[in-house]
């Protein structure tokens, strides 16, 4: 985010005014023309009423895991945040100062990375999930179509010891 400010004229019915180069100011709906002067505001403001406004950019979302922003959502029902978010962050880090900023600014979920898991003590079978309790196996040829599992899905089976391929997008890594 830059450190200039910029500065638009406002009027009570939510119009800004128009500051193009052919001193022509109107009234617009929708479009907000801005100046980096407060003067130059303040002066057109003078002439032709309305108010100063001062345009901010909005901050960027940061992206968390699904446990990180758990503690932020923890911090939105605690009397003091900032002490709810420090006690549940590593303070040798700066995760506490990624999630206050997150409690601050917003968030958005961070995608979970997805791995294909090996059966172990096979060379050609890996599992795959059906529904939310069922493993299965499948043999490589299909593995990309089903077999994609998360950290704690890997956790939730057991499945630790595995060998494991990260799986993206558009393939296997």
């Amino acid at each position: 985010m830059s450190e200039e400010k910029l500065y638009a004229v406002n009027n009570a019915k939510g119009l800004y005014l128009s500051m193009s180069a052919d001193t022509l100011h109107r009234w617009r709906e929708g479009q907000v023309d801005a100046t980096t002067s407060q003067r130059i505001a303040h002066d057109l403001c003078t002439e032709h009423g309305g108010h100063v406004v001062t345009l901010v950019e909005e901050p960027k979302k940061v992206a968390l895991t699904k446990e990180q922003a758990e503690i932020v959502e923890g911090a939105r029902d605690a009397t003091y945040p900032a002490s709810y978010i420090s006690n549940y962050t590593n303070s040798h880090d700066c995760e506490e100062n990624l999630l206050i900023n997150a409690y601050v600014n917003g968030y958005t979920m961070a995608k979970e990375k997805k791995y294909n898991v090996k059966v172990p003590h096979t060379k050609e079978v890996w599992y795959y999930k059906s529904g939310d309790t069922d493993l299965l196996t499948i043999f490589p040829a299909d593995k990309e179509l089903r077999g994609k599992f998360t950290e704690s899905e890997i956790e939730h089976y057991g499945l630790q010891d595995c060998e494991k391929e990260e799986v993206t997008d558009d393939g296997i890594r």
